[in-house]
């Protein structure tokens, strides 16, 4: 536990939502996108769109969709990527989530759930979306175009990881429907809509916040975790409480989503008593970095 604390920054709730969100992502393509002959978009969608062509050209027949293996083998160059560009705990947590992936790509069947076929890719998009979110929200990714969006994203505050990743596959569907058809072209557009927008409401770190938190004893606690634990900068100053005269400490801070999340669930341990004002979803501007 203490290597896996020391390699990937995780405890065993982190580690259980990345098993969690690659379950769900591998599963929506397994059971509601594979079987329906559709494409996912990014580099699975480029991944999958390989295994088909040979499949066709060399009349390869294997047991298992080995789409996961291409996949996996596409995202080398990308961790490299990761490891110089996003950081080393990066690095590591995406390389383990998407060899997870991988596996199970190749060891899920691929069964039909569902006749209709909107049915399928909304809900496969809905649960793919989640998945990808939730393995977002852990520091991790699921590698393809994720690292790629990721990167560019620390460096300009308004991009978006789901936008990036919708307009690579439109190009990739556009090949897509030209090779299998309008068909295939227009409900893998749907599902890739879908799970984009799932995508950018679960991944908390596209979402910028602020808070002021009061307390009346010295906040230091606070001070130190915001700075060291989230490697944030801070103001505060001294104000007088309009109750009892009190002197009371403020402490103003700029987060995203998924840090402003981790301080409140830390101020309980400092032990001090406090309370928070915050605001989510504030258009922030400037030197502010997106942490990954």
């Amino acid at each position: 536990m203490k290597k896996i604390k020391k390699l990937f920054k995780w405890d065993f709730k982190d580690l259980g939502m990345v098993l969690l969100g690659s379950f769900l992502f591998c599963f929506a393509i397994n059971f509601f996108v594979v079987p329906n002959n559709l494409y996912t978009g990014g580099v699975l969608g480029l991944a999958q769109l390989m295994r088909s062509i040979l499949i066709e050209v060399f009349k390869i027949k294997i047991k298992f969709d080995f789409s996961g293996i291409i996949y996996y083998l596409i995202n080398i160059p990308l961790f490299i990527m990761a490891y110089k560009s996003i950081g080393k705990t990066f690095f590591f947590r995406t390389l383990f989530a998407v060899s997870i992936q991988a596996i199970m790509l190749s060891l899920l069947p691929s069964k039909l759930l569902v006749d209709d076929i909107l049915t399928n890719v909304v809900v496969g998009g809905l649960l793919g979306g989640a998945g990808v979110g939730i393995i977002l929200s852990s520091g991790a990714s699921t590698g393809g175009t994720d690292i790629i969006g990721l990167a560019l994203s620390k460096k300009n505050n308004n991009f978006s990881v789901g936008k990036l990743g919708l307009l690579i596959n439109l190009i990739i569907y556009g090949i897509a429907g030209i090779r299998y058809g309008l068909e295939v072209m227009i409900y893998s557009i749907i599902y890739s809509a879908v799970d984009n927008l799932m995508v950018d409401k679960m991944h908390e770190q596209n979402i910028c916040s602020t808070a002021f938190i009061f307390c009346k004893k010295n906040p230091k606690p606070i001070d130190d975790f915001i700075k060291n634990e989230l490697n944030r900068d801070f103001t505060y100053w001294y104000a007088k409480g309009g109750y009892d005269d009190s002197r009371t400490y403020i402490i103003y801070t700029a987060l995203t989503k998924y840090e402003l999340i981790k301080l409140e669930r830390n101020l309980k341990k400092f032990n001090i008593q406090t309370f928070i004002v915050k605001s989510e979803g504030i258009g922030i501007k400037g030197e502010f970095e997106k942490q990954f």
